[in-house]
């Protein structure tokens, strides 16, 4: 467990956080006007390992060495030259901070984006030391600058990360699909307006990410995925993106109490620690491993059944009702994965070298318009 200080003055502005590995859907923008929740489960922390946010240096400023040595194998709209290691919490959690008031119309449309730089000052000393997200279409967030923080451990032994058998008794499934807000509107009990059923902006998120990984494990070859719900999100975007014929080489799903895949499996989507952000690894190590998130790995390799919904009208707290017995609406459109964290996955890839994934990078408008993200 930790808090975070100000680094001016030494003041405390959060309780204390246990750290998790920074969720794939950190930077989502997702769609227009939408109503995303707090980002962060409260009581814990996330560090992203790169840049982020102001300044930002367009491409074609730099240097192809340095955007090599950054990791960045491929041309990228911009990079930040901002420093690295930006903290991310759940806006509930920070304490002893205040809006700075000519940074607060920073926003792109509804709210507060971070645009500008650091929004939120420490109370004591006036230090800005946050970025305070609640703009439509992003993820409700608090990011601590790295420099204007420092992180101490708070007094007594912290928990060690779950093991995997622990994780699988206490991990939490992701549901593929959810009801979606705009801004605006109201969602809870009795109010279910202005909204629509949707895929999850997490899955969407994880599959991006994933599907860049599949393409720079295809080596070119198409890849055929298992049936049911891992082949509605990934398989048609496969299809469309490598070349038909055989051989193809098979993913499957693997990780813990699942059986080990068979002999023709060369690909395995399999979960990363939801804690420690690490990935399972099979005891007999297989060619190249997928990561997903924890939480849509798990509803991926054990289903659960379609979540009921109300009806209509209002009970008092506490209250159970017989009507929930029709299963969630399944979304009215194919699934589509998240085209930006597609991009900055495969741009981080040395495969995307390979001109085949590169010709499907320059291409990623098109492809985002024939419906594929």
């Amino acid at each position: 467990m930790f808090v975070f200080l100000c680094a001016g003055c030494g003041a405390r502005l959060t309780i204390p956080l246990s750290q998790i590995a920074l969720p794939a859907h950190a930077h989502q923008k997702y769609g227009n006007g939408i109503q995303l929740p707090v980002l962060m489960e409260s009581g814990t922390f996330a560090v992203d390992p790169e840049p982020w946010g102001p300044p930002w240096r367009r491409w074609e400023e730099i240097h192809p060495e340095e955007a090599t040595a950054r990791g960045v194998y491929a041309p990228a709209f911009a990079l930040s030259d901002g420093a690295p290691g930006a903290v991310v919490i759940a806006p509930g959690d920070a304490s002893g901070t205040v809006l700075i008031p000519d940074r607060r119309a920073g926003g792109y449309c509804c709210g507060l984006d971070g645009a500008d730089g650091p929004n939120v000052a420490c109370v004591e000393c006036s230090l800005p030391v946050a970025s305070r997200i609640d703009d439509c279409s992003l993820w409700q967030a608090t990011w601590l600058a790295p420099d204007a923080v420092r992180r101490v451990p708070v007094d007594g032994a912290g928990a060690a990360p779950l093991s995997w058998s622990e994780l699988m008794e206490a991990g939490k499934a992701t549901p593929p699909f959810e009801p979606i807000a705009t801004w605006g509107s109201r969602m809870g009990a009795g109010h279910w307006s202005n909204y629509w059923w949707s895929w999850s902006p997490q899955w969407e998120a994880a599959a991006g990410q994933a599907l860049a990984h599949l393409l720079a494990a295809s080596e070119g070859q198409p890849v055929t995925v298992p049936g049911g719900l891992a082949g509605r999100i990934f398989q048609r975007a496969l299809d469309a993106l490598l070349p038909a014929g055989v051989p193809a080489r098979c993913a499957a799903l693997a990780g813990p109490r699942l059986p080990a895949p068979g002999k023709d499996v060369s690909i395995l989507l399999v979960p990363s620690h939801p804690q420690t952000g690490k990935t399972w690894s099979p005891a007999v190590p297989a060619p190249y491993l997928v990561p997903l998130p924890f939480g849509v790995w798990l509803w991926l390799a054990f289903p659960e059944p379609d979540l009921p919904v109300p009806t209509s009208g209002t009970l008092p707290t506490g209250a159970l009702r017989d009507d929930f017995d029709a299963p969630a609406p399944c979304p009215r459109h194919l699934f589509r994965a998240d085209p930006e964290v597609f991009r900055h996955t495969l741009v981080r890839l040395p495969a995307v070298r390979n001109p085949r994934l590169r010709e499907i990078l320059d291409n990623l408008t098109h492809h985002m318009r024939a419906g594929l993200f």
